[in-house]
Parts: structure tokens; C-alpha cells; sequence
């Protein structure tokens, strides 16, 4: 089969290697139909994860047909079309059981490094690095799915593969931010980052009884699809100053809730910016949280951060006491999706929520580095890119 492999640094290249085979049980093999370059893929692009190796599988965000499923799977068919979540659940442990499935205590192969660098090991990903257990993603032809009986969703022939995709991260991921974040109706949030996880959250916040959104971003296409796609008000934060902004466009109070959807690689401005790209380049720390800092500070008293971007080892002047003094709240994590889908997959059927709209640009599985580059070099108005395995 094809498959997207990572190399290093900026260094992806479409390979060819073994079909998966079944390794227990409970796998299901599944014929990728669709797979996306997800925002947390450039993370791995740019070097900044730990524990990648070469020839690693990308891709964490697919849909795909059930080709062949273990004899302990039950309710999957050959045939049947299914969305895959990006993280692997057992369905059965004390976290699984409390729908906190991106924690799960069994998927994780790799739990002992992943303790030594986070103090726990949390669950397996599809195609990140190996302390999330180093499984082959779905940016390729075919993938092993492990647990199958809980981590293959059905959807029915009356939906189309782009209509499901994103159920298996950005999604579910949107929802989880504005969810954890217990928006109530009149609230105005605001959102930093206007990539496929900013935009999905500004149409949550609206489904949750936002009043107002906020879209905090630099790139003229993003605004633009912000302000025109999700009824955003758009902030560019190289015209203006964040903070004075968002105090005056709340009337001096700040956000009741701020949701940082931009993560590890914030472009910070000005001296502060400057001097977190100088400690990353000589490894003194590894994420970036321009994005994280400015949502605390400009939050109100006794507001709620929710954070859906992706962070992965040590940040730098973090405003600790902003938080403690205000009395905020903060939530994160990697998203539960499999708790999401099912509600979710029936919104999308009813045509309640259509994610589509992120899509700027398709390509075969043939242009992944390509694609790669040019996503990662936002031109072109690239937000979020599909690729055709087939």
C-alpha cells in the first residue's frame, strides 16, 4: 500500500509498504476513502514532538470501509463505512467507562515512556509519535484499527465521506472546547486561532447560546472565513492589540469565556515573541503560548480558558498568577470524541452542522508532501486540506 511517512523535520514522503494484517482480536482493517492533514500533523512536521521515528505512518483524521475485522469484533461487517476517532479506547477501563476515552489506560503501548515525560501515560493516537504509542496513522491506503468494536463508528450510505471525516477529530475537538468551556447563552467568547479547530468552534459557541464570538488571527483568508462563514467578529493581532481590543469590545470586562485553538506554535509579536522563538531554536523549551498568555490575561474575572490546542512539553512565563488572582477556570486535554460522535454523526445528518466549509483544497495521497508544505506555509488560502488515498 501507499502511505504518508515522516523522515524529520519538513521531511514527509508517500511510501510504499505492507498492507496491515489483523494482530488481535478486536483490529478491524479498514480502506481508507478519506484522510486530512490536521493542524496537531504540522506539530510533527515542524520537529516539535518527541518520539517520532523515521518512516513513522501520518494521519489521524479518516474515514474509510471495513475490509476484514477480528473474530472478537462484533457489529462490523465487511463493507460497512466507518469514521475512526484519532484517539484508541479499550471501551472497558475506569476512564473509558467515565467517556473520558483519550485517556484510556490500555491502548497505550508505549506507557512507560509516556509516564516518564508526562507522569502518566494517556491513550494511543493514530499516526503521532511514540508516546502515544506509535501507531500508523491514516494517511495511507489501508490502516489496523485496534478496538475496533469501539472505534469504528457506521454511517449510513446517505452521507457522503466529507460530510463524516471530521467527525474523527476537529470536530468532536470544536465541540469539546465550547462544551468544557459551560458557554451560556449571552456570553461572548473569543476564540484565538481561525484554522479548521477556531472555525468548528465559533459554530459550536453559537450552538451553545454564544451571544457574541471573537476571531483572533493574522491571515486575511481565515478572518475572512471567520467573519463570513461563522459570523464572527474578526480581530487581525498584527492591526491591533489584543488585549485593548478585547477590553474595549467588551465594554472593559473581557471575554466571559477564551478559547485558545492555536496551541504549541503561537506567532507571538513584539520582544516577547521574539524571545520565545529564541529559547525554542536553543531547546530551552518547546511550545510557544503566545495565544495561551494573551487568553488569560484578557479573560474576565472568574471566566473559563478552554483549550483545545495542541501543547506537548514546557512553556515559557506562564501568567500562573493572572489566572489564580481572576479565579479562572482552565480546561484542555485530547478530545473524548468517541463520547461526541454519536451525537454529533445525527447532527450532521440532520444538516444541522455541515464542517465542509473548511475545505480549501483536495489532493491524492500521491501530493502529500506537497500538501504538506503548502499547508504549513498557509499559502494559497489553504485552511484544510483532504486527501484521496484511492
Amino acid at each position: 500500500m501507499k502511505a504518508v511517512c515522516w523522515f524529520g523535520r519538513h521531511d514527509v514522503r508517500v511510501e510504499r509498504l505492507p498492507d496491515p494484517e489483523i494482530v488481535n482480536g478486536r483490529d478491524a482493517i479498514v480502506r481508507v476513502t478519506r484522510s486530512a492533514i490536521c493542524g496537531s500533523d504540522l506539530h510533527l512536521y515542524d520537529g516539535y514532538v518527541p518520539a517520532m521515528r523515521r518512516g513513522d505512518v501520518l494521519g489521524h483524521e479518516f474515514v474509510g470501509e471495513v475490509v476484514e475485522a477480528g473474530p472478537e469484533v462484533r457489529g462490523l461487517k465487511r463493507g460497512d463505512r466507518v469514521v475512526v476517532p484519532f484517539a484508541i479506547a479499550c471501551g472497558d477501563c475506569f476512564y473509558c467507562k467515565r467517556e473520558m476515552h483519550s485517556l484510556c489506560d490500555n491502548s497505550n503501548p508505549e506507557a512507560r515512556a509516556a509516564r516518564a515525560v508526562y507522569g502518566q501515560a494517556t491513550a494511543g493516537l493514530f499516526g503521532s509519535s511514540h508516546l502515544t504509542g506509535g501507531y500508523a496513522g491514516g494517511q495511507a491506503q489501508y490502516v489496523r484499527v485496534p478496538y475496533a468494536d469501539r472505534g469504528c463508528f457506521k454511517y449510513d450510505g446517505g452521507l457522503d465521506d466529507e460530510e463524516v471525516l471530521f467527525l474523527g477529530d476537529i470536530l468532536p475537538t470544536a465541540f469539546q472546547a465550547a462544551e468544557q468551556a459551560d458557554i451560556r447563552r449571552g456570553d461572548v467568547v473569543a476564540v484565538w486561532g481561525c484554522g479548521p479547530v477556531g472555525q468548528l468552534a465559533i459554530k459550536c459557541a453559537w450552538l451553545l447560546g454564544a451571544e457574541r464570538v471573537i476571531a483572533i488571527d493574522e491571515v486575511p483568508e481565515r478572518l475572512d472565513m471567520a467573519h463570513d462563514e461563522c459570523r464572527a467578529e474578526a480581530l487581525d493581532f498584527s492591526r491591533f492589540d489584543v488585549l485593548d481590543a478585547l477590553a474595549e469590545m467588551t465594554g472593559g470586562r473581557g471575554p466571559d469565556v477564551c478559547i485558545d485553538a492555536v496551541g504549541m506554535e503561537a506567532h507571538g509579536l513584539g520582544l516577547a515573541g521574539a524571545f520565545d522563538r529564541a529559547k525554542r531554536t536553543v531547546h530551552l523549551r518547546t511550545d510557544q503560548p503566545a495565544a495561551l498568555r494573551q487568553a488569560i490575561l484578557a479573560c474576565r474575572k472568574g471566566g473559563t480558558v478552554s483549550i483545545p490546542g495542541v501543547y506537548g512539553g514546557f512553556v515559557d512565563k506562564f501568567p500562573i498568577g493572572a489566572a489564580f488572582q481572576k479565579g479562572l477556570t482552565l480546561r484542555m486535554g485530547q478530545t473524548h470524541v468517541h463520547k461526541y460522535v454519536p451525537a454529533l454523526l445525527d447532527r450532521v445528518a440532520k444538516g444541522e452542522i455541515d464542517a465542509r466549509f473548511v475545505i480549501s483544497h483536495r489532493f491524492r495521497l500521491d501530493d502529500a508532501a506537497m500538501a504538506y508544505a503548502l499547508f504549513h506555509e498557509k499559502r494559497d488560502g489553504c485552511v484544510k486540506i483532504v486527501l484521496d488515498p484511492q
